[in-house]
């Protein structure tokens, strides 16, 4: 789940041991990492820009994107402003530094490079990365219980952005059971195309054209 505090409340009012079964989703603590980037982006454009420098305008979605998703066509502009003296290249540091935190075997292992990231988070002078980082060391029990459970909150993310999607694409519905309807329709992984293939195989079935004037036992 995310930090919502209604789904943590709930959760440990009705699951016995509900602490050691809470798993704060990986995806929205990254969210965390990477809004604090772009906080610091927007910041430093606005200082740079008051001085005539432009150098990070359209650079937002690279300095979100994990390096390695960074569009081929853009990989020597975006080398050329991270190599440069910038917050934002410091906090981006920190923020793909987190990474390799999900890839330990071991809470305990994990803990210890948290504690590592934590200390350099913290002393980075960021201030929007300083805030998250102690929002996450504020959460750290249920986001090590990944190491335990082992599970992500992927697939329920990516259903409610389809059924988001559905709605703005209808413009909003009036009738809740017509929402439902078109929910059904698009999430429900229907095949609407004709079964060519059993309709063929219907129509040369010799059974299909037999009529009463025939002999019964030749059917």
């Amino acid at each position: 789940m995310d930090r919502w505090n209604p789904c943590v409340a709930t959760t440990q009012a009705w699951v016995p041991v509900a602490d050691a079964k809470i798993v704060f989703d990986k995806f929205h603590v990254l969210r965390i990492v990477n809004e604090a980037v772009d906080k610091v982006r927007r910041q430093e454009h606005k200082v740079l820009k008051a001085g005539g420098d432009e150098r990070l305008k359209g650079t937002k979605h690279l300095w979100l994107a994990n390096e390695e998703n960074v569009p081929e066509w853009r990989r020597a502009e975006f080398e050329a402003v991270k190599g440069e003296n910038l917050k934002t290249g410091r906090a981006w540091a920190i923020k793909e530094a987190l990474r390799p935190f999900w890839t330990y075997r071991y809470a305990q292992r994990a803990a210890d490079y948290f504690r590592r990231w934590y200390f350099w988070a913290t002393h980075s002078r960021l201030t929007p990365v300083v805030s998250a980082s102690k929002t996450l060391q504020a959460h750290l029990r249920n986001i090590l219980t990944y190491f335990r459970h082992r599970v992500i909150n992927a697939t329920a993310e990516g259903l409610n952005r389809k059924i988001r999607m559905v709605k703005e694409m209808a413009c909003g519905f009036r009738n809740r059971e017509h929402y439902k309807t078109a929910i059904y329709f698009h999430c429900g992984g229907l095949d609407l195309y004709p079964d060519w293939k059993h309709q063929h195989e219907r129509e040369t079935d010799h059974s299909i054209w037999w009529s009463p004037t025939q002999n019964p036992e030749a059917r």
